[in-house]
């Protein structure tokens, strides 16, 4: 069986040694994102669709390109509702209320750009329709 890059676990972790635990896997909504934060009490995750993953990508980047700064809030709609905000004081970072668990996932600042980069490849592979790369393992 050949394997589309889905279902797929990556721990991201900073030079402190925060982490955060990235899981996607296939969906009825196209693929389901789930991040978790296993170095903190609770570990408390946030659920994602393929919308929800890529509202956060652009987030990443326009965070970073705001701080100091703030952004407006970000709201994410569908399967998986939530609220995207950046935080400055007094560290940089995403906090990301799902409506869902009631829980806050807070990603600092020295996570944002290994979690864009793997968000990069979480996004191509969940958009890649599984039919058509089984056609391509056959040939």
């Amino acid at each position: 069986m050949q394997n589309d890059g889905l279902p797929r676990v990556r721990e991201i972790i900073d030079a402190l040694g925060l982490r955060l635990r990235v899981r996607a896997e296939r969906h009825a909504a196209g693929a389901r994102i789930v991040m978790q934060r296993p170095d903190v009490a609770g570990q408390p995750q946030a659920t994602l669709d393929l919308y929800g993953a890529e509202v956060l990508w652009g987030f990443l980047m326009s965070a970073r390109l705001a701080v100091p700064d703030i952004l407006p809030d970000e709201r994410i709609f569908g399967t998986w509702s939530a609220t995207l905000r950046l935080e400055v004081d007094p560290v940089s970072r995403i906090e990301i209320d799902t409506h869902q668990s009631g829980q806050t996932l807070v990603i600092p600042c020295t996570l944002w750009d290994r979690l864009f980069a793997e968000l990069c490849l979480v996004l191509a592979h969940g958009r890649a329709d599984p039919a058509v790369l089984q056609r391509y393992a056959l040939q």
